[in-house]
């Protein structure tokens, strides 16, 4: 599992690339750490490159969006594909995060 953080604009681009499953859960999880106290951006997850995801990969994103909501902010989903879309409405939580 890769993950990179870039700002552009007034966003902060979290790319994630693989599988984010539970072995990877945990440094996804240090890596995606600045998200949390990032400087009033809006947070974009790029998942054109994510393959899987797993409840430990969505705990993670509830975090970030319960975070991120506290201070202003919204977490976006882009590029999101249709496995993994599932995922979200099997959980509810296609409802709590914005799609692109």
């Amino acid at each position: 599992m890769k993950t990179t953080i870039n700002k552009q604009d007034n966003l902060i681009v979290a790319v994630l690339e693989g599988e984010l499953d539970t072995a990877a859960a945990q440094d996804v999880e240090k890596a995606l750490q600045p998200l949390f106290t990032a400087d009033r951006r809006d947070i974009l997850f790029d998942c054109s490159g994510l393959e899987y995801i797993a409840s430990s990969g969505l705990r993670i994103l509830i975090s970030i969006l319960k975070s991120a909501r506290s201070q202003g902010r919204k977490v976006i989903m882009r590029d999101v594909n249709d496995d993994i879309k599932n995922v979200f409405k099997l959980t509810g939580f296609i409802n709590l995060f914005e799609f692109e």
